[in-house]
């Protein structure tokens, strides 16, 4: 009775549509979850977001949650999690993926979650990295660990929003650093980061890391653009 007379003074959102969420809803209604743009790119072994990365780097899989589509759902999502401080949002989609790939035989497929990082600078003027949030839901849910301090942003880089193609590639060169590389030795890695578009970012973290004694690499992301 008090949470429901809350949310009469207080109505609690859902970040997708932006209709009021029910008493047994959190952050997301439940029609927005079932309407939500799945890719089910993991039911293909060799899907177009493998394409992307062929001939570049060598990959175990490449996968996406979402489709990211201007001006739908999936946007309003990202936008709450990048740039309103709803981490709640990328835990509980990472849990929501973790749990459908669990189910389709990749509880063992990884190892250890990295995220892509922030450099410092933009961290501090976030509070918190979008792709820890995801790495962390997605822990949740594979029983898998995941650590922030393996994969570190040496540079500063400007962003990718209204580059080229090939700016975004020279944007990222020799941008990440590896730490701790011995606890890499033979583990099925996994990169994640919040957003696909041209892969540059995402290429850039696995060629600092396949560097190493690494059983595999692969890609996971919330959305593809």
């Amino acid at each position: 009775m008090f949470n429901a007379f809350i949310d009469l003074i207080f109505p609690r959102i859902c970040s997708a549509c932006l209709e009021p969420l029910q008493l047994n809803e959190a952050v997301i209604c439940t029609h927005c979850r079932f309407d939500l743009p799945k890719t089910n790119l993991h039911l293909e072994n060799d899907n177009v977001l493998m394409q992307k990365f062929l001939g570049k780097v060598e990959l175990k899989h490449v996968m996406s949650y979402l489709k990211f589509i201007k001006g739908g759902k999936v946007q309003r999502l990202m936008h709450e999690l990048k740039y309103k401080g709803n981490q709640e949002v990328g835990e509980m989609l990472g849990r929501w993926y973790g749990a459908e790939l669990r189910d389709n035989g990749f509880a063992e497929a990884f190892d250890l979650i990295i995220p892509v990082p922030l450099h410092k600078k933009r961290l501090i003027s976030r509070g918190y990295n979008q792709s820890d949030c995801f790495a962390k839901g997605l822990s949740e849910s594979l029983k898998i660990e995941w650590r922030d301090d393996i994969l570190v942003r040496a540079t500063n880089t400007t962003s990718q929003v209204t580059k080229s193609r090939l700016e975004r590639y020279q944007n990222m060169d020799n941008v990440f650093a590896v730490k701790h590389q011995e606890y890499l030795r033979g583990k099925k890695v996994v990169v994640v980061d919040d957003t696909l578009t041209t892969g540059a970012t995402l290429e850039s973290c696995v060629l600092s890391l396949q560097e190493f004694d690494i059983k595999d690499i692969s890609i996971l992301t919330l959305a593809m653009a």
